[in-house]
């Protein structure tokens, strides 16, 4: 039986130093589901997870490894490659500091290339704070626009939450610009895109919904030209290709399907179009998945939450779900998905 069909390895990247990603962190390793699911390695400052540990009283012996091979994935022990690049005396919880921000971009390249290279099978992030990796010289949009240059991919993100999928054609772009950049040739590509990775997810038949941009989906032209110009022909040729994709639908009620599953994925065509919907329907439970990638990696649905950052009042449930979704991809990759999958990902796509 091959290493993945144990338990997947899994780096985990501890987040900004000053946000709660180190508290939600050191409280799922805690939890011994985790090292039922996978081996997990973190990639982090152990100063500052020790420190995550007084606030929220979890007592977890920590182990130093140089590399992912040797952990071994006790239950209650936190494994780390430990960059101890944080300066312990100056360390405080929720304020921007540029070293946080350059530290946590680091992990998060460092975890990619441990992917790429085989070290692990899957990769999961805790928040990093954009305006810290900012200040340090950065100018990525966010994590995904990290890896996407490490992998020089173009990846797309997911949204997943109970039996809903949400895809995002647009992340953080100023709405004005969105209506330009709707294409034929770039929605295509996502539908494209979305379809394969599905199919990779092991659903054999995906069906996949595609929201409006103008209300009512335009009302055939009434509320603007997007949908008849360059979304109906994008999905016209998306179905010649063989893919079952359906719409565009008016988003004021395309979401109450995903909602329930009817959809393996929907297409929202901005970011709070489709963040409105996912949160509501499950805020604080939202994993997002990176497709297009050739790695796996999931994230946490919140940010740095800088406001109660040290004060033990994070909750750490949806970094648990996001190395749980992170594990069951990996098994699934490899042929041998466990049980869980289908709570992970919803309906099957059979007809």
């Amino acid at each position: 039986m091959s290493r993945t069909r144990r338990r997947p390895r899994i780096a985990i990247t501890m987040g900004d130093a000053a946000g709660i990603g180190p508290e939600i962190t050191v409280k799922a390793l805690a939890d011994a589901a985790v090292t039922s699911w996978c081996i997990p390695v973190v990639l982090g400052d152990a100063g500052v997870l020790e420190k995550a540990m007084a606030v929220t009283g979890v007592h977890l012996p920590v182990r130093r490894i140089a590399t992912p091979d040797v952990a071994e994935g006790r239950p209650g022990t936190l494994e780390i490659i430990d960059s101890a690049c944080i300066d312990q005396e100056s360390h405080a919880w929720g304020r921007v500091v540029p070293a946080y921000g350059e530290a946590a971009v680091r992990w998060t390249q460092a975890a990619g290339r441990l992917c790429l290279a085989g070290s692990v099978e899957a990769m999961v992030s805790a928040p990093l704070n954009k305006e810290a990796m900012h200040e340090a010289g950065y100018a990525y949009e966010g994590q995904t626009e990290i890896l996407g240059e490490l992998t020089q991919s173009r990846p797309a993100m997911v949204m997943v939450v109970d039996r809903m999928r949400l895809m995002l054609f647009t992340n953080h772009m100023p709405l004005r610009a969105v209506c330009d950049y709707v294409r034929a040739d770039r929605l295509l590509a996502r539908l494209v895109l979305a379809d394969a990775a599905l199919r990779d997810m092991g659903i054999p038949r995906p069906r996949i919904a595609v929201a409006g941009l103008n209300p009512h989906a335009s009302e055939n032209g009434l509320f603007g030209r997007e949908e008849l110009d360059e979304i109906v022909p994008a999905i016209a040729e998306a179905r010649a290709r063989g893919i079952a994709a359906e719409g565009p639908y008016p988003a004021d009620t395309v979401f109450l399907k995903s909602r329930d599953g009817v959809y393996d994925l929907t297409l929202a065509l901005y970011h709070d179009q489709g963040l409105m919907a996912v949160k509501l329907v499950g805020f604080g439970r939202v994993v997002t998945l990176l497709i297009g990638l050739p790695l796996i990696r999931t994230s946490t649905g919140h940010g740095t939450a800088y406001d109660i950052a040290g004060r033990n009042l994070a909750d750490h449930r949806n970094m648990l779900e996001a190395i749980r979704v992170a594990a069951e991809v990996a098994r699934q990759r490899d042929g041998a998905a466990a049980p869980g999958l289908a709570a992970a990902f919803g309906r099957t796509g059979e007809a």
